[in-house]
């Protein structure tokens, strides 16, 4: 991905972080040297420069011609995860209660989003989960299921490769590559496949109907793997 973008993740403008990068490479600069290096006008070179003082990315070096110094990748990008997490703690006390919880069906569009429900549902889970995908997919949320199992929850796994994954239930079949069913802890399932990149859709639900004929499937589904492999084996 490219590093400008990425710099956005963290606060900054485009400008800022154009300049934030030139600050690395070109060595410290003068704000006109700054706004010659990048091609930026003076006055928003000027700005961008005062922008990244302010949210910690660069720091002002006095002297005959003041000069803009960046603040190392790890530190500034630290010191952002550090304000958020905080942030986030504080919103979680002032958060207001819900009146009543959704238990409709709702759309998780784009890959990006339907793995992070995936993982939030997996680092959310108390008990057990079920989840049935290609190893490729499985991969990809990996971590959240070890620290499911390190933390001794129940986990089940179908998918179409064997797994290394210590204190799962883990069961082979043939798979179709982007599909998913997710439940976890008997209260919620994520349905649906990521075979169109940003495009792809999930249903979510916590409605016990669904929830109830997903484990039922389910339950059909590794009775069937293990039939299979009594006939394979006598």
């Amino acid at each position: 991905m490219d590093s400008v973008l990425l710099l956005t993740h963290f606060g900054l403008t485009q400008q800022e972080a154009k300049l934030y990068w030139a600050l690395f490479s070109q060595g410290d600069l003068t704000g006109y040297e700054a706004a010659k290096v990048t091609g930026i006008s003076r006055s928003n070179a000027y700005s961008a420069l005062s922008g990244l003082v302010e949210k910690g990315a660069a720091r002002l070096m006095e002297g005959a011609a003041a000069r803009y110094t960046p603040v190392p990748v790890a530190e500034f990008c630290g010191n952002c995860i550090y304000s958020l997490q905080k942030d986030a703690k504080e919103l979680s006390l002032l958060q207001p209660k819900r009146r009543t919880d959704s238990e409709g069906y709702i759309t998780v569009a784009g890959e990006k989003h339907i793995l992070l429900k995936m993982r939030n549902l997996l680092r959310g889970a108390e008990e057990r989960v079920y989840a049935s995908m290609s190893a490729e997919l499985i991969v990809r949320i990996l971590p959240e299921l070890r620290g499911m199992t390190e933390r001794g929850l129940k986990v089940v796994v179908i998918t179409d490769h064997p797994l290394d994954l210590p204190g799962a239930t883990v069961y082979c079949t043939e798979k179709k590559q982007k599909q998913i069913r997710l439940i976890a802890d008997s209260s919620s399932v994520l349905t649906g496949d990521l075979d169109d990149g940003e495009n792809s859709t999930c249903l979510y639900s916590k409605k016990d109907n669904l929830v109830s004929l997903f484990k039922e499937d389910l339950k059909n589904e590794i009775r069937l793997i293990e039939l299979t492999k009594e006939r394979e084996q006598a």
